[in-house]
């Protein structure tokens, strides 16, 4: 040591600490780095990823590795300093302190913390060049790797951990983190392929009767109505696909395909036999079918339209697979909604809406927040919130929205006004 000249040792220091840096950054942007992303770009065929992805692999290797050079070159600086203070002052105890507290401070400052926070900011951008200087390392210190790791699996054994198991190994994600994958993403990804995105997550935990049209305001054919009626009917029915029953929608006996009549209803060919023959059969679905199930159960039967039916058999709806794809998507503007089913503010910052409509819907048209975990409908929230059927107009607050009753009969609430608390509901407010 005493043959060298200072500024080699004080070079040789710096070139210690920054090898120690190296290990300390490359260790800590490896064990930050996004596993999903890696694992696309190795898919894109990225010769980076690959290599990295080959090292994390083995990471009981790896960890060995990096940790096994970083301890021998932070001990390398240690005794490097101890020389260098001894040559120049001597074998004093109290230089000797302060020379063991110097290089603490420097290989703290220089080769840790700051390397390590560096590199859980840019791991990608660290861990891609890093490999190719740490695959290299990893066959020289095989040999010395496997032989401590030796020792290692025999402490794991003695603490009852099996060597190579993990928790979460694999990187399976639940639902729950996939919501907040996405959610975090918000800056990459476009909104509405987010909102597309929790749509999906959510569909698990809905059935059809959240989304089911109510049976009172089904619109299909009564098979026992005059031929007459029935003509007048088809003639201004919004929708080509409709329910054909005996008097009770729980008497379904198939389902009519409106396309197929249109040239006999401008004749005198037209007839209630000729409409029985193109009749389709029904297609049933039991009550609380989870929503998901139902699209995959509308795709393997290819249908399209369902009747709910309850454990007695009596039809409580009518799902179509619209309403699912409109679970989605969101609302898909069609002739047929924008004239009947469109709602919206009214200048004095209300709505006129039906009692019958679900709370779902109310919720996305009028961007409400009602509870949902209760009943399907207005009505049956109404109902619940008062404890019996209004026989007068009342008003009713949910949190910051107050829903006036208007029209009552003997059976539910036909229709209601809706207001925002702070909106200008003067109409709400004389009640």
């Amino acid at each position: 040591m005493d043959e060298l000249p200072l500024w080699i040792t004080l070079a040789g220091l710096v070139v210690l600490l920054l090898v120690s840096a190296f290990f300390s950054i490359s260790e800590t942007a490896l064990m930050a780095l996004n596993r999903l992303r890696l694992r696309h770009l190795v898919r894109e065929g990225h010769r980076s990823a690959r290599r990295v992805q080959s090292l994390l692999d083995h990471t009981d290797k790896l960890l060995g590795t990096i940790l096994l050079g970083n301890n021998l070159v932070n001990a390398a600086a240690t005794a490097l300093v101890t020389a260098m203070t001894i040559r120049l002052v001597g074998d004093n105890d109290w230089a000797l302190l302060a020379a063991t507290a110097a290089i603490t401070f420097l290989i703290l400052v220089f080769a840790e913390i700051t390397p390590k926070i560096i590199g859980a900011t840019f791991p990608e951008k660290i861990a891609m060049p890093a490999s190719y200087a740490l695959a290299p390392l990893l066959v020289l210190f095989r040999p010395v790797v496997w032989f401590v790791n030796l020792f290692v699996r025999s402490m794991l054994l003695l603490l009852r951990i099996p060597p190579g198991s993990r928790e979460g190994s694999g990187h399976r994600l639940s639902t729950e983190e996939l919501r907040t994958l996405v959610l975090e993403g918000g800056n990459f990804i476009p909104g509405k392929h987010r909102s597309i995105l929790l749509n999906l997550f959510e569909l698990e935990e809905l059935s059809v009767d959240d989304v089911m049209i109510p049976r009172s305001r089904i619109e299909g054919i009564d098979l026992q109505q005059s031929r007459d009626e029935v003509l007048a009917q088809l003639r201004t029915c919004y929708h080509n696909k409709l329910p054909a029953y005996e008097g009770d929608i729980s008497r379904t006996t198939g389902v009519l395909l409106v396309r197929k009549l249109l040239p006999s209803l401008t004749s005198s060919e037209f007839s209630l036999e000729a409409l029985r023959a193109t009749l389709s059969p029904p297609y049933f679905v039991p009550s609380g079918t989870p929503l998901f199930q139902q699209l995959q159960h509308f795709q393997d039967n290819r249908q399209r339209i369902g009747l709910v039916v309850d454990e007695y058999g009596e039809v409580q709806g009518l799902v179509t697979l619209e309403d699912i794809i409109e679970e989605i998507v969101g609302e898909v503007a069609t002739r047929t909604t924008a004239s009947v089913g469109r709602l919206h503010w009214s200048p004095d910052g209300t709505a006129i809406v039906d009692g019958s409509i679900t709370l779902r819907d109310l919720n996305r048209r009028l961007s409400l927040e009602l509870p949902l975990d209760g009943p399907k409908t207005l009505n049956g929230l109404l109902v619940e919130r008062l404890e019996e059927i209004p026989d007068a107009p009342c008003c009713v607050r949910f949190d910051d929205v107050l829903v006036e009753v208007l029209h009552v009969d003997e059976h539910a609430v036909r229709s209601a006004r809706v207001a925002r608390i702070g909106a200008n509901h003067t109409a709400l407010a004389a009640t």
